[in-house]
């Protein structure tokens, strides 16, 4: 949770240097996070088992880390950096006034001042997010606890957003809700909520997936 923390005041520092990125940046942070959390998976998962689970357990999980976790993870990464760019893309074509300071994002990005930009930068980041957050939400910590493909977990965890989509839903908002109170704190909230996101998301698998019929991954 601090690295967490400590990385988005970084991502911040930087930002405020180059404006047009600041948006891209942190949503794109946001959407590496399922991957960073595999620790806290880990964590949760032995916790589950009566074990006593330390730090190196969490090294460890990373150290056993298989392909398809290393390729989910290089493509959460990807599709980071795209989603920057295409921010800083839409800023450079709907923005034309230099953005200088805090004031002027927010007018000029923010509100949009003769613009549709940030109604459009929403939509595409919404859309964006959703199928992140299908392809996610359950499989990377299903792949840490079985032995499964990549294309077999992603389409396990878009098929359990599809069977329950109001709980899903509701599960989406609440981790949006924590993310913009963890930002809202200059990033410190993210200590707390990313232990705690990272716990829950374990469970909501154990609770949606039944991967008893898979071998596990040791």
């Amino acid at each position: 949770g601090m690295f967490v923390a400590l990385a988005g005041i970084a991502i911040l520092a930087l930002s405020i240097r180059a404006w047009p990125l600041l948006p891209g940046a942190f949503s794109g942070f946001v959407l590496i996070a399922p991957i960073l959390a595999t620790g806290l998976y880990e964590l949760s998962r032995r916790l589950e088992e009566g074990e006593a689970p330390t730090l190196a357990h969490v090294f460890g999980a990373w150290a056993r880390g298989t392909r398809p976790l290393v390729w989910m993870g290089l493509g959460l990464a990807l599709a980071a950096t795209l989603w920057v760019l295409v921010s800083a893309v839409l800023v450079a074509l709907f923005v034309h006034a230099p953005i200088t300071g805090l004031r002027e994002f927010l007018r000029l990005v923010v509100v949009g001042e003769g613009s549709n930009l940030f109604p459009l930068w929403l939509a595409l980041g919404g859309v964006g997010a959703a199928v992140v957050f299908a392809a996610t939400v359950v499989s990377v910590p299903l792949l840490l606890d079985r032995e499964i493909g990549l294309g077999a977990a992603l389409a396990t965890s878009v098929r359990a957003v599809g069977e329950n989509p109001v709980t899903m839903a509701l599960w989406a908002a609440i981790i949006m809700l924590l993310t913009f109170l963890s930002m809202a704190t200059f990033m410190l909230g993210f200590a707390i909520t990313i232990p705690v996101i990272g716990h829950a998301t374990w469970h909501a698998y154990r609770d949606v997936v039944d991967a008893s019929a898979l071998p596990r991954r040791t």
